[in-house]
């Protein structure tokens, strides 16, 4: 399991690292420019500040992912599944919001949102359930 579980992670931190990079370009992606600019001034700047934390916070997941890659699978320390579990847990939240808190008139009727919304789903749970693999590994 340790080898599977060793590939598993390297390709979640692939991932996040992708989705670091994805989310600075969010706004143009998404053609959201106009709507930002009419945010009040305060809300924007904490929309980009938030923007800017949570790529970071990716990055570090991935790096810390990717330095401790044997560690991790190996279960070979206490701290090695708290790291995991921090990390799976913040996805699992984000897995269980991607379904409960974002409204399906967002995506409902519209084949292309339907798809993103579907694979995002599966990609963020996919992370969870990877770290909570390391975590409750036998």
């Amino acid at each position: 399991m340790s080898e599977w579980l060793t590939i598993a992670l390297l390709l979640a931190a692939f991932g996040q690292a992708c989705i670091a990079v994805i989310n600075l370009a969010l706004v143009p992606l998404m053609g959201w420019k106009a709507d930002v600019q009419r945010m009040p001034l305060l809300v924007r700047e904490v929309f980009h500040v938030h923007a800017w934390f949570i790529t970071i916070t990716l990055l570090i997941f991935a790096t810390l992912t990717c330095r401790f890659v044997h560690e991790m699978a190996a279960g070979a320390a206490p701290v090695y599944r708290w790291l995991a579990g921090g990390i799976g847990g913040f996805w699992a939240i984000r897995t269980v919001l991607q379904v409960a808190y974002y409204s399906s008139s967002h995506w409902r009727g519209i084949p292309s949102r339907t798809v993103a919304h579907v694979v995002l789903l599966i990609v963020y749970g996919g992370f969870a359930a990877v770290y909570l693999a390391a975590v409750f590994r036998p």
